[in-house]
């Protein structure tokens, strides 16, 4: 895809589609920076797999609820590998359950890492990018289309994914600075196993019948990061095997 010299920034790169996209950017050339907040044993095992595909890597203790911590990983990143060309907006939780239980912390958490950690990496990313960039978002199809009760914080946050793609498109626009989302359905993770107590009733309602990869994701992250990638730009493209459809 033509990443050799770039750099790349993924938050939450440490596990599932994060550590997928991780090694997929390095493997098309880019050297890569990850975040982690709590497996660093894990986050260096990526940032290994990264080195032994002959690419500098860089592991980043940043909880993307805390705003000043995801800024810090971006100016670090600058420091220690010299540029950033590509910001992969990956960190994220989730949460389901009735309404009313919803609790003000789970709010606030919630809408810190998905919305506020975004806006403000990618804030943070453009005043080092070169003009060029890209900035890759992961929301989820949860977002266009709730599907299911229990999971309006979660929908609500991702969907403001769609928002910040838009806004960063025409801010960025005159810079050649792209930016996209996408929009996973369900992705084989520690997150939503494919394995896990709710899969099958996931699976009757995917047309493909089977769940996604990290490397499902990954692949199109690659994609708009590469030059091929360079007229995509606002857009929002769900890779949900079609349970949107």
């Amino acid at each position: 895809m033509g990443l050799d010299g770039r750099v790349a920034l993924v938050t939450g790169g440490s596990r599932g589609i994060g550590a997928a996209t991780a090694l997929r950017l390095a493997r098309d050339g880019a050297d890569v920076a990850i975040t982690y907040v709590s497996a660093p044993d894990r986050a260096a095992a990526v940032a290994a797999q990264i080195e032994a595909l002959g690419r500098r890597a860089l592991a980043i203790e940043a909880d993307s609820a805390d705003g000043d911590a995801v800024v810090a990983a971006v100016e670090r990143t600058v420091a220690e590998l010299g540029r950033i060309d590509v910001l992969v907006n990956n960190a994220g939780i989730w949460l389901d359950g009735p309404l009313e239980d919803v609790t003000r912390e789970q709010v606030d958490r919630m809408v810190a890492i998905h919305v506020t950690g975004a806006f403000l990496a990618s804030q943070a990313a453009v005043r080092q990018m070169r003009d060029g960039g890209r900035i890759i978002s992961i929301g989820s199809n949860l977002g266009p289309r709730a599907g299911a009760p229990g999971i309006t914080l979660y929908a609500m946050t991702k969907a403001a994914i769609g928002g910040l793609t838009k806004g960063l498109a025409w801010d960025l626009g005159n810079r050649g600075i792209t930016a996209n989302a996408i929009d996973p359905g369900p992705i084989d993770t520690d997150m939503n196993p494919a394995a896990g107590p709710y899969a099958d009733a996931q699976r009757a309602g995917i047309p493909t019948g089977r769940f996604g990869s990290g490397g499902d994701v990954a692949a199109m992250v690659a994609h708009l990061a590469g030059d091929a990638g360079r007229y995509i730009n606002g857009a929002s493209l769900v890779i949900d095997g079609g349970v949107n459809a």
